[in-house]
């Protein structure tokens, strides 16, 4: 089997094995969405950030062993390895922060755009070609996140702030992640866990502890076990199936959020997130098949004239 998932051509039973992962992937993501914004009512974002840690480490941990310590303290450019470690411990906590009083579909609206924010950077950090197309599609697809963000005096609440800033501070994660590429995956996620366990520690001192029932703790280390267990199932899928294909795939996140989001919450998202959620969708769609196009070198000439 591990030959036939390295060729050239993924075979058609491979490529519905990713599919299925990434899926189910999207889903734990997305539940590990609802269940931070159920505990972050309960308890403040440093001690879910250190609880949840230490839950992520249940499943890090044998895998960080079976490497050894060398991958781990020999990993490749260390700064930017502190610097993705910063980046996805800000994200992690600006989520937390914004889902304690916005709807869960909202603030996953934000982060929806991250692919649009990745492409504009990637054009400055990486020195990636962006051609006129997805340069439009990332104004479009900005514009949908103003729509979404209500920039007016009355609207304009500090979560909505948290929501787009995490969205920025988890693009610039995945800029980094693609920038490390050597590095393994339990490394660069063993760093960004430990990362988070120490900002967590640090951020309780300056709240009051609550001392979490069992039940709740159980809940807390279940967190970072399902966002882990995540992790791992959507690297798995970019391994059997092509990252064009899964790409698309991440939009589902928005649709579970607003399940979620109802059924445990109360909470609709808004006309103007709505259309807002559209924008961004259609915009990545298009980054999306424009990056295809370009990775394939596919003529623009047959490329339907509706994507255009």
């Amino acid at each position: 089997m591990t030959a036939r998932i390295h060729s050239a051509a993924p075979l058609v039973g491979t490529v519905t094995l990713g599919v299925v992962l990434m899926l189910i992937g999207d889903f734990m993501f997305a539940l590990n969405d609802a269940m931070g914004k159920w505990l972050v009512a309960s308890f403040s974002v440093g001690q879910i950030l250190l609880i949840r840690s230490l839950g992520a480490f249940l499943i890090l941990g044998p895998l960080l062993v079976r490497q050894g310590k060398a991958a781990l303290f020999k990993a490749e450019r260390p700064w930017l390895q502190a610097a993705r470690t910063a980046c996805a411990t800000a994200d992690t906590g600006l989520f937390y922060a914004a889902v304690a009083t916005m709807p869960l579909a909202d603030v996953m609206t934000f982060y929806m755009a991250g692919p649009i924010y990745v492409a504009a950077i990637s054009h400055v950090f990486l020195g990636e070609k962006v051609g006129w197309r997805r340069w439009l599609a990332i104004i479009v697809g900005f514009a949908g996140v103003v729509v979404a963000l209500q920039p007016s005096s009355a609207s304009l609440s500090l979560a909505s702030l948290f929501a787009f800033f995490g969205s920025i501070t988890f693009a610039m994660t995945l800029i980094l992640a693609r920038t490390l590429r050597k590095t393994s995956d339990a490394t660069l996620v063993g760093w960004q866990t430990l990362a988070a366990l120490v900002a967590g520690a640090v951020m309780t001192l300056a709240t009051t502890w609550v001392t979490p029932s069992a039940l709740d703790l159980g809940a807390l280390l279940l967190l970072g076990i399902v966002s882990c267990s995540a992790h791992m199932l959507i690297t798995r899928a970019l391994k059997l199936a092509p990252a064009s294909t899964l790409a698309p795939l991440q939009y589902t996140l928005l649709l579970w959020a607003a399940v979620f989001g109802f059924v445990f919450f109360g909470n609709l998202p808004t006309p103007q997130v709505l259309v807002g959620a559209v924008i961004i969708i259609v915009a990545g769609l298009f980054l999306i098949h424009r990056q295809k196009v370009v990775d394939d070198g596919v003529p623009p000439k047959t490329v339907p004239r509706t994507l255009h």
